[in-house]
């Protein structure tokens, strides 16, 4: 029996609005500049490729510009309920957008993981000028 995974939610403040956001967290052009090298999609099922090495997931929601949830391959063929979330949350107040991250991860690996969504995500303020 495998351990169970640890759920964490990550929240950066985002200096773009959701329109302009979310097409770099839900379109296969706008993942590949930041997420990984490249990405091809098909329907539901996304293929995610990191210096040769291919790695599927496969959405399971999309509300345009407020939030998008894929799931790996293996969690899906397993019919576990780990998946990663990308969710706009706007201020209503401020205007001011934030983007939220959630991922499941080993207990054991969250603080490590945490730190490669950091890495991550600053690549895609970085490439979207916010």
């Amino acid at each position: 029996m495998t351990e169970e995974k640890v759920q964490y939610e990550l929240e950066f403040s985002v200096k773009a609005s959701p329109h302009m956001l979310f097409p770099f967290l839900s379109t296969p052009s706008g993942l590949s500049e930041w997420f990984c090298d490249d990405v091809n999609s098909r329907g539901e099922k996304f293929t995610f490729i990191w210096d040769g090495d291919e790695k599927v997931a496969y959405r399971l929601s999309k509300k345009t510009d407020k939030h998008i949830r894929f799931q790996w391959e293996e969690d899906h063929e397993e019919s576990n309920s780990y998946y990663f979330e990308f969710r706009i949350v706007v201020d209503e107040l401020t205007n001011d957008a934030a983007l939220m991250v959630t991922d499941f991860s080993d207990a054991d690996e969250v603080e490590e993981d945490k730190l490669l969504w950091e890495s991550q995500i600053n690549e895609l303020l970085h490439t979207i000028g916010a």
